[in-house]
This record gives structure tokens, C-alpha cells and sequence, in this order.
């Protein structure tokens, strides 16, 4: 019996933290989208990535370097990349979409993982899982509305912002065989960061003073939604706080129609619904394990 009391409540205490950091990371968008109306891609992109590595590097400090020492650099190069290329997409997609559909096509990961777990990994899965996909996949037509007066090129960058994070979280899933959750996350930072760096040179505008805080906050933002994430899924199981990620979604619509009058049409609304739904039941019906889960929205 008190098991069961101290099970539900870490339930509830996971779903709080969870909603917490949703919103954070739709505070973190709402820094991206103000950021964006005066920086490059390129600039928010390689500060987002600098302050994601300044945040581990305390902890890879104290660990020491044998900690750091890995025989899988391809693997996490290709994390790396992938997961850097889903930032470029989907902070693009922030600065030229209404914020709530730019988010939502990044939550559209755990519909493309499946795919390309079974493609790479072999994984099978359960059939009323492509359901799930479908429905979610439904969901996504609707909001692309592929007609030619109201197809919004940009939107099939923000849709690539969540294929190439699902590849990015295969990659995870495939590195946590061997490698520790510090370790993927250290290695991530220090591509993302070297990598961006290089566009940087050609893109640099230095930020008006304004923006210092705004850069700042949006560190700070994604560094304590992650930090919110990670004691969600130590207190519940994934499938279950998992599905509350997508409160995200709902946030950053609020703050959309506050801050900048964005409005969504009914097709938006009923597709985001659906792909809300088709996550969630991907997540409850094959949830990630714990290390890929806590990386989902790290980018």
C-alpha cells in the first residue's frame, strides 16, 4: 500500500516537473523568435550550442578525462550532426512559423523514430503502433495544408527539424549500449558548438546589447528544462510523465497569440491535435528508454 502512495506521488511530482520544463522550453522559443528578428541562424544557433556545452562541462571536469575517453567518435559525430541540423531547422522554422506550429513539428520526433529504429536497429514494433504513426502523420498534412495557395515551404524545414532529431535520438539509442548520458551529451555540445562555429564567420553580427540577456535567458531556459526533464524521468517511467512533454505545444501557442497576435486556423488546431495524439500514444505504447527520452528536446 505505501508503495503504491509513494508511486503515485513521484507520478504527480514527475508530471509537474515535466509541465515545468515544457515550459521553459516554450520560454526558451519565445527567446529564439525575438533573438531571430535581429540575428543569423547562424549566431543563435552556435550560442544555444555554446551554452549547452558550458552547462556540461562542470560535470565533465569533475568526472575527469578518463570519463570522457570513447571508442564510438563516428557514432557521436553523427549524433552531433544530426542533432545540430535539427536546430538549424527548427530555430528557422521559430523565426519565420507561428511559435506553436514551429514547436509542434519538432515534437513530431517519436513519430519518425520508429522508422528509422527499424531501418538501422531492426526494431520491431507492435502493429497498432503505425496507427498511432498515421494518425500522427494525418495530423502533419493537415497542418502543411499541401494545396498550392496555402502551402508554406518553411514548414518542410520545421517537419526536418523532427527527422533529423529522431536520427539524432536512434543515434542515442544505439550509443547507450556503451557510452553514459554525460558523455553523449559532452560530445554533442563540443560538435555542435565547433561545427556551428564555422558558418559563424560569415553570419556574425555582433548581438545589440539588448540581445545579451535575451542570449543569455535562452541558455538558461533550455539548460533548466533540461534539468527539470531529467528529474521527471528519474521519478516516473517514461511512458508515463513522457506524453506531458507535449504541453510544450499548448505554451508556446499562448505565448504566441500574447507576444506577437499569432492566430491558428481550425485545420492548424485539428492537425496539432492529432499529432499531440499520435506522440502521445507512441511515447505510452513504446516509450523511449530514459537516456534517448531525456535528450528528446535537448536541442
Amino acid at each position: 500500500m505505501q508503495a503504491s502512495r509513494d508511486a503515485a506521488r513521484n507520478l504527480r511530482r514527475g508530471a509537474m516537473y515535466m509541465v515545468g520544463s515544457s515550459l521553459l522550453f516554450a520560454g526558451m522559443g519565445v527567446a529564439v523568435k525575438y533573438a531571430a528578428a535581429a540575428l543569423s541562424n547562424e549566431t543563435i544557433v552556435f550560442f544555444r550550442s555554446a551554452a549547452g556545452l558550458v552547462a556540461i562541462l562542470p560535470l565533465a571536469l569533475h568526472r575527469g578525462l578518463p570519463a570522457l575517453r570513447t571508442e564510438h567518435l563516428g557514432l557521436h559525430a553523427v549524433r552531433g550532426l544530426a542533432g545540430l541540423a535539427a536546430m538549424y531547422c527548427f530555430f528557422f522554422a521559430i523565426a519565420h512559423l507561428p511559435l506553436a506550429e514551429a514547436v509542434l513539428f519538432n515534437y513530431a520526433t517519436p513519430l519518425f523514430v520508429p522508422f528509422i529504429a527499424f531501418v538501422w536497429l531492426r526494431e520491431r514494433f507492435a502493429a497498432r503502433l503505425w496507427v498511432f504513426i498515421g494518425v500522427g502523420f494525418v495530423g502533419i498534412a493537415l497542418i502543411l495544408k499541401p494545396t498550392p495557395a496555402t502551402f508554406n515551404p518553411v514548414s518542410l524545414i520545421g517537419l526536418s527539424a523532427g527527422l533529423f532529431a529522431a536520427f539524432a535520438m536512434v543515434t542515442i539509442r544505439r550509443l547507450t549500449r556503451t557510452e553514459p548520458s554525460f558523455r553523449i551529451v559532452f560530445y554533442f555540445g563540443v560538435v555542435a558548438t565547433v561545427v556551428s562555429a564555422v558558418p559563424l564567420a560569415w553570419a556574425w553580427r555582433t548581438p545589440p546589447t539588448t540581445l545579451w540577456a535575451v542570449l543569455m535567458a535562452m541558455g538558461v531556459l533550455g539548460t533548466g528544462a533540461q534539468l527539470l526533464l531529467t528529474r521527471a524521468y528519474a521519478l516516473a517511467p517514461a511512458a508515463m510523465v513522457g506524453p506531458f512533454t507535449y504541453t510544450t505545444v499548448v505554451f508556446a501557442a499562448l505565448f504566441g497569440a500574447v507576444l506577437w497576435q499569432e492566430q491558428l486556423d481550425i485545420m492548424a488546431v485539428l492537425g496539432i491535435g492529432l499529432v499531440c495524439a499520435g506522440g502521445v500514444l507512441v511515447l505510452r505504447y513504446a516509450p523511449l528508454p530514459r537516456p534517448i527520452a531525456a535528450a528528446l528536446t535537448s536541442e
